[in-house]
Formats: structure tokens, C-alpha cells, sequence
């Protein structure tokens, strides 16, 4: 019973810690303080589902319990004497008991709304926004942004501060306010899609999916947030079954969801507008280039340095021009994409490393693929990646 009642909690936290983190900040504003309130429910979970079986409805017994731990902080005559009291009667009149999550609006897009507030700090809003709604440890984020742990938490603690003190609405803000916010929602969205394919269960990976298409449905006809749902939903139709790293090329295109792929072109019809692309819809086409393979057989590089190449215009990035390079390497030759490799980045960088380890290696140039296979797969935070990588220098490499 031990054993399924923490595989029950390890699904709830995994599937539902964001819903039920912005279900509980909903009523008070203070992040850290629905946190600490979920995080008591989850241990409470460990002691008491053990011997008493696990609840029918999970997320309902967590957010009970939960508010349950909310209200009496809220009672404490030393809160009672520091908070407002409209807030704290509207959390203390709330009935909790029997309460069915699912029968309550989703509350995670006005979270990510809150997080992108002018008043969050631009360098955290991304981070807070990964942290709060699908529930990432601050040491995962740290990586994604290449910042210490320690100094991301501190950033992440401030902010949550930030939002109690100035007490930010909890609501999907109107048209006026999206264009200063929005960016940095969908930028979010994108972090926790990518973090969460490479690392994570695809229960994660699918609840970014799923919050990208519910925000491209809340805006309708905005074609970046269609595109990022495109995006989002073509990636995750890639994703390789089993514990082996698979280079996209080398692919079986038949493993692919081909219900996924459809949805994921089906989306980026949406998003197409007249005028220039932007950054989503640009990365978007670059996918489903790649998925067309399902139907062709064979990898359009020539495509793929179109929209390689506008990609860079509209926005450049390390990441894009190294994926250029790769590209120019397949269409030209290995010096070619050589050249077009920009200069070796400081920090490093690791796509850029394992580009050019193949790039060298398929130039004939073994001694420099060898060692630079080594550092890609010292850089790789991927124990599949590493694995790969490492055989690539087995076979393709000198190291010396």
C-alpha cells in the first residue's frame, strides 16, 4: 500500500501541481504561502494514505486539505491582525470539504498572466512562471537558464514576495494589458514544453501542450499563440519511446503520433497570417518540415535552410545559427557547415559542441571529432544523450 500510495501522490504532483497551486493562490495572491500549504497536503498524503487507501479523487483530498492549511493560517490572530479582512473571510468562508478541482475554471493561464506582471522583474518571469504552473524543481530551472541554483531560488522567492506585496489580480488581463504581457507567457509555455520533452514524463510534457493550445484558444486569433501550439504539439508527437537517443533524422517517422502531427499541422494552418513570420511560427514550419518525412521519406534540408536563414532575421539566436550550420553541413558539405558554424561561445554552449563533433567527424577530421564528442557528452545533461554521444566517439572519433 506504501508503494501505491506514493505513486499516487507522484502522479498528482506531477499532473496537477500547477492547477492546484493557482486554484489555491487564487483566493489569498501569495504563491510561496499556497505552496507551503500544498507541499503540507502532499506530506500529509504520504502519512495518512498509507494506511488509509488512497482517496478517489486525489486532487480533491490535496486541495482540501490544503485549504484546510490555508485557513488556519489565516485564523491565527497573528495573521488576522496583519491581513485584510475581505481576504480572509472570503478564504475562510469557503467550504472545502468534497471539493471536485475539475469542476472549478482552470486558473494556471491567469497564473501565468500574473507571473508576467510588469511589476515581476523580466529576468524571473520566465523562470516563476516554469517553477509555479507546472511545478519544476528551482534546480531545473536554474539549468534551463545556465544560473545557480542558489541565485535562481533567491530570484524565485523575491518574486513570489513581490506578487503578495503588490497583490496582483488574479485574472486573464483584458486586450489592453496582453501585448506588454504576452511575450512572456508564451515564452513560458515554450520553456516548459522543452524542459519538461527532454527530462521529464510525457504526463509534464503533455500539460504544456495542453496549456498552449488552451492559450491560443483564449486568444483566438493570435497567430504566435497558435504557433507555439503548433510547435509544442509537433515536438511532442516526436518523442522517442525507451531509454535509447535517437538523432531526428535517423528516426523511424512510423514511431511518430500521427494524431499529434495532424493536430500540430492543423494548428499551424491557424496561425498563418500575411506578412513576415514570427519566431513560433518560424520554429513551428521547421518541425513540420521534419514531420512531412512521415509522408515523403526524405528530409527537405533545402526547406530547412529557408526557414533556418529567417530564423536568424527575425530572431537570432546561438541555438538557431549552430541548427543553420547542421543544416548548411547536410546541403554543402562538412567544411561548409563548418565555416557557418559561429564561433566557439563562451560559456559553453552544448548544441553547438555536438554539431560540431558530427560536422568534423563527417570532414574525415577524427583527432578534433573525438575530443569534441567528449565535451559535447560532458556538457549533455541527458544520460541518453551522453550515451550516444560517447559511442559517436567511439566510432567516429580519435580521442586523444
Amino acid at each position: 500500500m506504501t508503494a501505491g500510495a506514493r505513486a499516487a501522490a507522484s502522479r498528482a504532483a506531477c499532473d496537477s501541481y500547477g492547477r492546484l497551486v493557482a486554484l489555491l493562490a487564487a483566493s489569498t495572491g501569495d504563491l510561496a504561502q499556497a505552496e507551503d500549504a500544498l507541499a503540507d497536503a502532499f506530506e500529509r498524503a504520504l502519512t495518512t494514505w498509507p494506511a488509509d487507501g488512497v482517496p478517489r479523487n486525489p486532487d480533491a483530498w490535496l486541495l482540501t486539505v490544503a485549504r484546510n492549511r490555508l485557513r488556519d493560517v489565516w485564523r491565527s490572530a497573528a495573521t488576522r491582525r496583519a491581513a485584510p479582512l475581505d481576504d480572509a473571510h472570503a478564504l475562510t468562508s469557503t467550504d472545502g470539504v468534497d471539493v471536485d478541482p475539475d469542476a472549478i475554471e482552470d486558473r494556471r493561464l491567469a497564473l501565468l498572466f500574473v507571473c508576467a506582471h510588469p511589476a515581476i522583474a523580466p529576468d524571473v518571469r520566465t523562470p516563476l512562471m516554469m517553477q509555479t504552473v507546472l511545478g519544476l524543481d528551482s534546480q531545473v530551472v536554474a539549468r534551463a537558464f545556465a544560473v545557480p541554483p542558489g541565485a535562481m531560488q533567491q530570484r524565485l522567492v523575491r518574486a513570489k514576495r513581490r506578487i503578495a506585496r503588490t497583490r496582483i489580480p488574479f485574472v486573464v488581463p483584458d486586450r489592453r494589458a496582453m501585448p506588454e504581457r504576452l511575450p512572456a507567457v508564451l515564452e513560458a509555455v515554450y520553456g516548459c514544453a522543452a524542459v519538461t520533452w527532454r527530462q521529464d514524463g510525457r504526463e509534464l510534457a503533455g500539460e504544456a501542450q495542453h496549456l498552449a493550445v488552451v492559450l491560443a484558444s483564449l486568444l483566438d486569433d493570435d497567430a504566435e499563440a497558435w504557433a507555439l501550439a503548433a510547435l509544442v504539439t509537433l515536438s511532442l508527437a516526436r518523442r522517442q519511446p525507451g531509454d535509447v537517443f535517437v538523432p531526428l533524422d535517423e528516426q523511424d517517422p512510423a514511431t511518430w503520433d500521427e494524431h499529434l502531427v495532424a493536430e500540430g499541422e492543423q494548428y499551424l494552418r491557424r496561425a498563418t497570417r500575411p506578412g513576415p513570420p514570427g519566431r513560433f511560427r518560424l520554429e513551428a514550419a521547421i518541425q513540420a518540415v521534419h514531420c512531412d518525412r512521415r509522408r515523403t521519406g526524405v528530409v527537405d534540408w533545402a526547406a530547412l535552410r529557408t526557414l533556418y536563414l529567417a530564423l536568424d532575421a527575425v530572431a537570432p539566436s546561438l541555438g538557431s545559427r549552430t541548427a543553420l550550420a547542421a543544416v548548411v553541413g547536410r546541403l554543402d558539405g562538412p567544411v561548409a557547415g563548418l565555416a557557418a558554424l559561429p564561433s566557439e561561445p563562451v560559456p559553453a554552449f552544448q548544441p553547438w559542441w555536438a554539431a560540431r563533433a558530427d560536422l568534423l567527424a563527417r570532414a574525415g577530421r577524427a583527432d578534433e571529432a573525438g575530443r569534441a564528442f567528449a565535451r559535447a557528452a560532458e556538457l549533455a545533461d541527458d544520460d541518453t544523450v551522453r550515451a550516444y554521444l560517447d559511442a559517436r566517439r567511439r566510432s567516429d572519433g580519435h580521442p586523444s
